[in-house]
């Protein structure tokens, strides 16, 4: 069984064995890499569909290019998809021009989702995280408890060894974050992507010297020097840099503590 396979049989026995126990799921789609390998390995566990909605958490920021690969695959492959905004802040005023990077994300990001979970009575979402991506999100579980503030504290473990998930019981508003690729690095995530031939945005890929490895908001989003525009041009110049994932997210260079604070109150 080849490395790859193996990642993906433990991701569908982590999607399938939290199936079998919640069934008020969700999963939560940014369009990007990671989050649509993780729609693509839930698809696969449910022999092509997802049995439950998927949510696009919209800032109204994200760029051209990432809206028109939401609609086009929400369509292609079925998705019960679920568009949440907070549109009492976008009228408000609340954007980028006006508000520091992480307010906006609070604002537009972690409180939209916290309605939706309120209003839906979630008990598990689904999120395409990984463990290296960030060092905040190396402190995280596979199955990750958040309280009924939303709250995240990275000492309130549950007992889990490995994939599984030992005997727990949800108290009334908690709710459990399942990320099921936690432990995939970049560059397996692309290998992935390259083997199972998964649709991505085209952002991804080099014009003009310039390609995007990370994509967020528009305003704070830049694209890296690259000249990789293809699969694997993209899995060498991973294998042979050493930059960081995010280096093109603004809001991490504008307050270095900033994915601390934004997860310690819901964000993903």
């Amino acid at each position: 069984m080849s490395f790859l396979t193996e990642k993906e049989k433990e991701s569908v026995y982590i999607i399938r064995e939290m199936y079998a126990r919640e069934k008020n799921l969700t999963l939560l789609w940014s369009m990007g890499k990671d989050s649509t390998v993780l729609l693509w390995l839930i698809r696969k566990a449910f022999l092509g569909k997802i049995p439950f909605p998927v949510v696009h958490i919209d800032t109204s920021y994200k760029f051209k290019e990432m809206y028109e690969f939401r609609d086009y695959f929400a369509q292609e492959w079925g998705l019960d998809l679920i568009v949440q905004r907070n549109e009492k802040a976008l009228a408000q005023g609340v954007s980028y021009d006006n508000c520091e990077a992480t307010t906006v994300c609070h604002k537009l990001k972690t409180e939209p989702l916290q309605d939706f979970i309120k209003q839906t009575g979630v008990r598990g979402l689904f999120v395409g995280i990984r463990s290296d991506e960030h060092n905040i999100r190396a402190k995280e579980q596979i199955f990750s408890l958040r309280d009924e503030k939303f709250e995240w504290k990275h000492e309130n473990y549950l007992m889990q060894i490995g994939n599984d998930l030992y005997d727990y019981e949800l108290k009334k508003g908690e709710h459990l974050r399942i990320h099921p690729i936690l432990n995939w690095s970049e560059t397996e995530v692309w290998e992935y992507i390259q083997r199972e031939n998964i649709p991505v945005c085209d952002l991804y890929f080099s014009k003009d010297g310039k390609r995007y490895r990370s994509l967020g908001c528009r305003p704070i989003t830049k694209p890296v020097d690259s000249e990789a525009q293809t699969i694997e041009q993209i899995i060498q110049e991973l294998k042979e840099g050493s930059s960081g994932e995010r280096q093109g997210r603004l809001q991490d260079k504008e307050n270095e503590m900033a994915m601390q604070q934004l997860r310690s109150l819901g964000y993903m």
